[in-house]
């Protein structure tokens, strides 16, 4: 159960760039205002799925929807970038983009899949399981492969222009305190010279978060594992069925899935390799790895798609992720400043959570600022909701990645028992437990007619 994530930006940029940019050159508003202090109320580091999705479920709540500065994203990068091919949203990803109200535009594009088939290549057995069982509610919350950029764009083009301030990179964050005011402002400096003033603050910089780091969230560690994406296009059509094919072998899970009648999404997950540190950033080197001494035993099938694959959407990364336990005790929060998406608990992508649970976490957000009497409250309310699920959802991403692949780095007596466990006890058993947390619904967001500003 893959999450399509990648390290390599995408190059191409979509209309949704241009649209949160306010219809004129990203780069040329962002230096327009270098000169300026900006006061902001909300101001949302990070202008990916989390980062957008945070934006609008703010809106969506009615907080900071007033005119100025209410929600502003910072997006270092000149325009909106989306990291990786694609990406698998499942029906707790849905649930939130319905409570978003985009969940319409990318369900008629995309068609569902139920299945996965996993073949063990050691002894050619091959299990089938379905992530829907019984719990099916509908056509628009069934498992979707889908194009991660259409994504950024279907949450880009429901915000208002302006929003999004381009090529704003920040560099230090600081708090400051008015005479007589019980409630801190957040002050950010940016790379060029920018000051930005908010009473909130929200890191969705990704899995090295400036954010994280200064509330003092750990840094994430290694999985020992890393990962090879892509996305290969048949342009007559590729005739594969809409399921998920994984093949399992000695430290390496492969797989490929189709997102539409012309694109597969596929990845190999390996034990990490000196190799890659090489290879990571150069398409040519990194398909011949993967094709020759990677995954060479690979069927044929697997094979001719990553042959096929668009160079400017190949990555190879280390898979990271963050200690549960520091996700449960860690500083989440220090007065109206916290963290949501990979920022605040990155994953690996084995049970394709990292999209999705970051959607959870917009809408938690939102809503919780929405009903708090100030914005510190909002924030503690949310990560106190939001810890249990998210350490849930880590410790059970990187249990369904180690046991399908059989242990990391790990052979001789040990690994058999390990595959043993894989194939007679995690896929029968434990796999349907861990699929009950991807039918998780976060809630609805009720806007308040007026839009909230905190006054404190």
């Amino acid at each position: 159960m893959p999450d399509p994530r990648a390290s390599q930006p995408d190059n191409d940029r979509g209309d949704a760039g241009h649209m949160a940019a306010g219809g004129g050159d990203a780069a040329a508003a962002a230096a327009a205002g270098v000169a300026k202090d900006v006061d902001a109320e909300v101001v949302v580091v990070g202008g990916g799925i989390a980062g957008l999705a945070t934006a609008l479920a703010l809106r969506r709540a009615g907080v900071a929807r007033g005119a100025g500065a209410g929600v502003l994203v910072l997006e270092r990068h000149a325009e909106l970038r989306a990291m990786g091919a694609a990406l698998t949203i499942f029906p707790n990803g849905w649930f939130a983009l319905r409570a978003l109200g985009v969940a319409h535009k990318l369900t008629s594009r995309y068609e569902a899949y139920e299945t996965s088939k996993a073949t063990n290549l050691e002894t050619g057995a091959t299990q089938v399981f379905r992530f829907a069982g019984n719990k099916n509610k509908g056509e628009e919350v069934r498992v979707r492969a889908l194009d991660r950029k259409a994504l950024l764009e279907a949450l880009a083009e429901e915000l208002p222009p302006g929003t999004v301030r381009f090529s704003s990179k920040l560099v230090s964050i600081d708090t400051e305190r008015a005479a007589g005011d019980a409630s801190e402002t957040v002050v950010l400096r940016l790379d060029d010279g920018a000051v930005i003033r908010a009473k909130v603050l929200i890191g969705c910089d990704g899995v090295h978060s400036v954010v994280a780091r200064w509330l003092g969230l750990p840094e994430p560690a290694s999985s020992g594992r890393s990962a090879v994406r892509g996305l290969s296009t048949f342009p007559g059509g590729h005739g594969a069925k809409r399921e998920l094919r994984q093949f399992l072998s000695q430290g390496l899970r492969a797989g490929m899935v189709p997102i539409s009648d012309t694109d597969i999404y596929w990845f190999l997950v390996n034990d990490t390799v000196p190799a890659e540190k090489d290879a990571a950033g150069d398409p040519v080197r990194t398909l011949r790895e993967v094709t020759g001494s990677l995954a060479g035993h690979m069927p044929a099938e697997y094979l001719d798609v990553v042959r096929r694959s668009d160079h400017g959407n190949l990555s190879w990364a280390p898979l990271l992720y963050r200690n549960p336990l520091s996700i449960l005790t860690g500083a989440a929060a220090r007065g109206a400043v916290t963290v949501a998406g990979d920022a605040f608990h990155p994953m690996t992508p084995d049970m394709a959570q990292g999209g999705c649970s970051a959607l959870e976490d917009a809408v938690v957000l939102a809503r919780e600022l929405a009903r708090a009497a100030t914005p510190a409250e909002g924030v503690a309310a949310y990560v106190a909701r939001r810890r249990w699920r998210a350490a849930w959802l880590v410790a059970g991403a990187y249990l369904s990645g180690w046991v399908q692949q059989g242990g990391t780095n790990v052979r001789g007596a040990r690994g058999r028992l390990v595959k043993m466990f894989r194939d007679w006890v995690f896929y029968p058993f434990v796999f349907p437990r861990l699929a009950d947390t991807m039918w998780f619904d976060c809630g609805d967001l009720a806007p308040c007619a007026e839009g909230k500003i905190h006054k404190e």
